[in-house]
């Protein structure tokens, strides 16, 4: 949610501040995943006709590894200090 700014490369800007979607499973089947894989490729599809953008920017699935790290290695230890709330709230229930 906090984005990132880069004065060097104006691919490597995220604003921040943009809806997000989580969805939580009570198992992960393969069904479900297949049901999860089509509904992301399709939203993210749909999204990018829609707005005329390209919707499979690299340098933004680069910035999604970058803060899936760091959010991983909280999920051991719970620690949420300096995440916003959204993301806090998402790794209270995801420890839970």
């Amino acid at each position: 949610m906090v984005g990132k700014v880069s004065a060097d490369d104006g691919h490597r800007h995220f604003p921040g501040n943009r809806p997000s979607t989580f969805l939580l499973l009570d198992a992960l089947t393969p069904a479900s995943l297949g049901a999860l894989i089509a509904l992301q490729e399709h939203r993210v599809f749909v999204s990018g006709s829609l707005w005329g953008i390209n919707s499979f920017d690299q340098w933004g699935v680069e910035l999604g590894k970058v803060l899936a790290r760091d959010i991983e290695a909280r999920l051991g230890s719970g620690d949420a200090s300096g995440l916003d709330g959204s993301t806090a709230g998402l790794l209270k229930r995801l420890r839970g």
